[in-house]
């Protein structure tokens, strides 16, 4: 009997510990609670407040796509009717529109290595200038769709340079710019070649002539005509196997002197070919007595 009266007076005051240690607690959560409140509706008026920047943001966007799609259209009269032209707020997007419309035209002047560029309707014009030594030559353009794939739509390049080769191996739809560069230097040095060959006509039309050459520049025959002691004449092939270069990489001698092509003297001219413009290089073998 005494044992269970003991028993009772010890649950009872476990009871009483266990509700005093509650009692305890209840106010820490309590105030973890109120600050957990607090953070939340913090929470809640940032996001409130993100949520109306978005919104603006994107009725500003969607109000400059309508005036870029009217400056692009260049038609007044399609453009948004509900706009107030004369309000402050018009004038403004007008001007952020234009902004924008500019940057995507520097981006993509970036993107293509700064070539120049025309917007069309579907995508842009590109137009590659070709020059040799200062002197500005002949432009070749590329009308260029970007959608929906990127594609060349019409273009003025030589049948004989090989564009869409071209294109697949540099990946166009990828990287245009490396296409663009890998275009410019075909066109570029087919350009120098040819307006070496108009030179050589010019200047040497005496003393060298041309017998052959293609409509690509990459082979030249000429016939150099010897001083007068020499009573002889050398045939001259030079052949341009790369044609992003303007310099030949083969240069063959043929004469009735059969020891003349390996003399040191011609060894030199050969060298003197590869390494030099062929107008410059007669030039030199003009001077040195080479060629009449």
């Amino acid at each position: 009997m005494q044992g269970a009266s003991t028993k009772g007076v010890l649950s009872h005051l476990n009871l009483l510990e266990v509700q005093a240690r509650s009692r305890k607690v209840q106010p820490q959560q309590q105030q973890q609670q109120q600050s957990r409140v607090k953070e939340l509706k913090v929470k809640v008026e940032e996001l409130k407040q993100q949520r109306d920047l978005m919104r603006a943001e994107i009725q500003t966007h969607q109000n400059l796509q309508k005036l870029r799609k009217s400056m692009d259209k260049r038609c007044a009269h399609e453009e948004d009717e509900e706009m107030d032209e004369d309000s402050e707020n018009s004038q403004l997007l007008r001007l952020m529109a234009r902004h924008t419309q500019l940057k995507d035209f520097l981006h993509a002047h970036h993107l293509i290595g700064g070539y120049d560029i025309v917007k069309t309707r579907q995508g842009l014009c590109v137009s590659l200038a070709t020059a040799y030594e200062g002197t500005y030559l002949d432009a070749y353009n590329l009308e260029i769709d970007l959608k929906p794939t990127l594609r060349i739509r019409r273009h003025n390049i030589p049948p004989f340079i090989p564009l869409n080769s071209l294109a697949e191996q540099s990946n166009m739809k990828t990287d245009i710019r490396a296409f663009l560069d890998t275009l410019s230097q075909h066109l570029n040095a087919f350009a120098s070649r040819k307006q070496q060959l108009k030179l050589v006509k010019e200047l040497f039309h005496e003393s060298v002539e041309v017998m052959e050459s293609n409509v690509l520049c990459s082979i030249l025959v000429l016939m150099f005509t010897l001083p007068i002691e020499k009573n002889t004449a050398v045939l001259c092939t030079l052949n341009y196997t790369d044609h992003t270069k303007y310099l030949p990489t083969r240069v063959l001698f043929e004469c009735e002197d059969k020891e003349l092509p390996d003399s040191p003297q011609w060894k030199k001219n050969c060298s003197l070919l590869m390494e030099t413009p062929v107008h410059k290089a007669l030039i030199t073998m003009k001077k040195m007595g080479n060629i009449a």
